[in-house]
């Protein structure tokens, strides 16, 4: 009787035993390994070729490493950096680091340059004029509205002594700034999407060549002035300070950096994109 007794006490600790160890594992399942040939997305914001041309070109490398490049192509020039600042994309590919740093400090945001792609150099563009000479007294020249590519369009005329600017008290310059005005120049501020519809009304007009594009216009063959590559403005690959280490941004940024990136723009936007890297 005793060794029976004994029998139902060591199965009822044993019981319990087992009831306990199973609700232990239960409250915390361990993580799944993550997979070797696990496909991690990317998404990636963007606007207009060659831009969308580059990503396109890198895509079945990245393919190749385990990452899926969803290109997400907007509208203007300002979602691409709030849907990246929401984290609804992971980076995004259309803007220079000066359009990048105007966008941190007016919204409070956190976007880093994760490298630089290409130069789209600045040139300015008339329809009715060859050269900025016969430019007339009092003419309009279309610049873009957003300050950084303001003071990138009044550094441009500056270079070329076409006007005087004072000495730049910030980081960018303002037509607030400008003291010489030989030619009594009218600045015209518009969309950075609308410089291209500019052309046929302002005398000229001062933007990137994927703007000038359109027109059938380069910077070589039609632009009366031309910026040069030693600047701060090239089209830079963009993302998050807590994501920019991340390795499948890290992997588009060594993709879009290749020799076969560098040979597209060689090959067919000549002037218009310069490798910056």
């Amino acid at each position: 009787m005793k060794k029976f007794l004994l029998f139902l006490v060591l199965s009822s600790i044993l019981v319990v035993a087992a009831g306990c160890g199973k609700s232990d594992s239960s409250s915390e399942p361990e993580k799944a390994p993550v997979k070797e040939d696990e496909v991690v997305t990317l998404k990636v914001a963007s606007l207009i070729p060659p831009m969308t041309e580059i990503l396109d070109l890198v895509k079945p490398m990245l393919a190749e490493e385990g990452v899926d490049l969803d290109i997400v192509v907007l509208g203007d020039n300002v979602q691409p950096n709030t849907a990246l600042a929401a984290e609804e994309v992971d980076a995004n590919f259309f803007q220079h680091v000066p359009y990048m740093e105007q966008f941190n400090s007016n919204n409070d945001a956190n976007l880093v340059p994760v490298t630089p792609i290409y130069f789209a150099n600045y040139g300015v563009y008339s329809k009715d004029y060859d050269s900025m000479e016969t430019l007339p007294e009092g003419a309009s020249i279309a610049i873009a509205n957003d300050i950084s590519n303001i003071d990138r369009s009044l550094a441009l005329l500056a270079q070329q002594e076409l006007i005087t600017l004072k000495e730049k008290e910030g980081p960018y310059y303002t037509k607030a700034d400008i003291v010489e005005n030989p030619k009594n120049y009218s600045f015209k501020e518009v969309d950075l999407l609308m410089l291209a519809r500019m052309y046929d009304d302002a005398d000229a007009v001062i933007m990137t060549p994927a703007y000038a594009a359109p027109l059938n216009l380069t910077p070589k063959s039609d632009a009366l002035l031309t910026e040069g590559v030693e600047n701060d403005f090239a089209i830079t690959l963009i993302a998050r300070e807590d994501n920019k280490d991340w390795e499948p941004i890290q992997k588009l940024a060594k993709a879009m950096t290749s020799d076969e990136v560098r040979k597209f723009l060689e090959e067919n936007y000549d002037e218009t994109a310069i490798p910056a890297f």
